[in-house]
């Protein structure tokens, strides 16, 4: 059941919220909690009902081990904590990793071993991470027990089930067992639906419009097609776009629907195109898995405390892991090395700029921007692996796109778009294409709302509409939001609009992974 779609926003979470407010006369939450776990449940079996025992399964492990590692001595909790997570990543690795792990065995050996159709879970990356996590903690005594069923919607809350934001237990659980404060209701309502509002319009105007553009580039590419540079760099650029919009938006919708239920999720994106550094990027994009592969990943594999060597060694193995979650193909694990790399020289140049006290010069105004234009550039082409079929596909676009450009320079800008672009996004609308002018208008209108416009949550500070990352404060700019006409009507247009384009439902890039 996706987000976009017309069973979600006028079937099922009507009816989970109208139930969930009839169930908050009561005294206490439990059926509350119930109620959630069970609707959350019915969301996912929306998509396949047989893996409901899966997902069934995972839970039931996950709430043994912990109730095993909260109660054990420190010395056996080590073996109980290996085999807890080793269960998970063994779930996980079967459905998501056999076949990738047979492909290279085979072209390794020149064997013939046969490769098993498996269907990859919804949501097993994202629910796998969430209970390790959740082991670790309650390995170090950060956690206390819960009951099974505060503990089963700690996993299966619907908001945040299928694509994250990743949540931690201490960040969930106190609020899953709070009374609903009734008087919160009209601000819970008004944010909510603000928020639903705002990720509706990223994902069916902003994100599936720039897929016109993007999509048909990339099946160019595949096809073994000559990839102009102008098509190249629309295709590079429109896709960071794409998918800023496209899980921004998943987030949004993820963070309105559960405010409706009085509940917080965490911030996952902060603007992340103003970023002027790679550091800075992976702080402001996608934070909760940043957060994840920080305190679970990269320090404890040493972090930085053992060297400069040692610090550079689990930035790399970070990222190459990192990449390897998102996807079982080589083009993911070069993207995870490639952003490696970037985190390595950023850490490098930030060295070289302190002991050779340039951080005055560093920070001059007028280099920001093209500090900024550094970094999305190289995020960008970083991205065009991250959608590229395989390696050949991904470096015929970079090769069109920054190659050619770097040789030939204007002369391959003059043109128009390539005609199977023309042909392919017209058959994928349905429709003829708008003028070339509109397609730039599009990325220039994208590039636009993330780097002059505040995020949501930043728009709704006032409002406190999710849990700030490392308490790092939400600043709230010239524009915030406020509940009155104005941002009723804005609200309104963009639900309306983003309804009216609903008849073309598409799946949200993350929901693969």
């Amino acid at each position: 059941m996706l987000f976009n779609s017309f069973e979600y926003l006028f079937l099922f979470l009507p009816v989970a919220f109208i139930a969930f407010q009839f169930l908050a006369r009561s005294a206490t939450t439990e059926k509350q909690i119930i109620w959630l776990a069970f609707a959350s449940l019915v969301f996912y079996a929306s998509w396949e009902a047989v893996y409901l025992l899966l997902i069934a399964a995972s839970i039931a492990g996950n709430f043994a081990f912990g109730k095993v590692l909260a109660r054990g001595a420190p010395q056996r909790n080590r073996a109980w904590l290996f085999a807890g997570v080793s269960f998970n990543l063994g779930l996980l690795g079967y459905f998501k990793y056999t076949g990738f792990f047979l492909e290279g065995l085979n072209a390794l050996g020149q064997w013939l071993i046969p490769i098993p159709e498996i269907t990859l879970p919804l949501a097993i990356s994202f629910f796998t991470f969430q209970q390790i996590a959740y082991l670790v903690d309650v390995s170090r005594g950060e956690c206390r027990e819960y009951q099974f069923h505060h503990y089963a919607l700690f996993v299966l809350f619907f908001p945040q089930l299928i694509a994250g934001p990743i949540v931690h237990h201490k960040e969930m659980m106190p609020q899953f067992e709070q009374v609903r404060d009734r008087a919160r209701l009209p601000t819970d309502l008004v944010v909510g639906l603000s928020f639903i509002g705002f990720g509706l319009f990223k994902k069916v105007i902003m994100a599936d419009s720039l897929a016109l553009i993007v999509d048909p580039v990339f099946d160019a590419a595949a096809r073994g097609e000559q990839i102009r540079t102008v098509d190249a760099l629309l295709g590079t650029f429109g896709f960071s776009f794409q998918i800023y919009f496209d899980f921004s938006g998943y987030s949004d919708m993820a963070i309105g629907s559960a405010r409706l239920f009085g509940i917080r999720l965490p911030e996952n994106f902060r603007s992340p195109y103003k970023s002027r550094s790679m550091i800075e990027m992976w702080r402001r994009w996608h934070m909760t898995l940043s957060r994840f592969l920080r305190d679970y990943l990269y320090i404890g594999l040493g972090g930085n405390r053992h060297g400069v060597f040692r610090r550079y060694r689990n930035l790399m193995l970070t990222m190459l892991l990192g990449g390897l979650w998102h996807g079982a193909a080589w083009t993911f694990v070069l993207w995870g090395g490639l952003h490696g790399m970037y985190l390595c020289l950023n850490h490098g140049w930030r060295t070289l700029v302190v002991r050779a006290g340039l951080q005055t010069l560093a920070s001059a105004p007028v280099l920001q921007p093209l500090f900024l234009l550094v970094t999305f550039t190289a995020w960008a082409i970083a991205f065009v692996l991250f959608r590229a079929t395989d390696v050949g596909v991904a470096w015929s676009i970079i090769h069109s796109g920054f190659l050619d450009f770097s040789t030939q320079g204007g002369a391959l800008l003059n043109g128009v778009l390539a005609d199977s672009l023309v042909r392919e996004a017209s058959l994928w609308a349905g429709v003829s294409l708008p003028g070339y002018a509109e397609i730039y208008l599009l990325v220039a209108a994208s590039a636009a709302i993330c780097w002059l416009l505040p995020c949501t949550q930043e728009l709704m500070a006032d409002y406190s509409p999710v849990l700030v990352a490392d308490n790092a404060p939400l600043r709230p700019g010239s524009f915030r939001w406020k509940p009155g006409f104005r941002y009723a009507a804005l609200t309104a247009g963009l639900i309306t609009v983003s309804i009216l384009n609903l008849s073309a439902i598409s799946r949200f890039i993350y929901f693969q992974f």
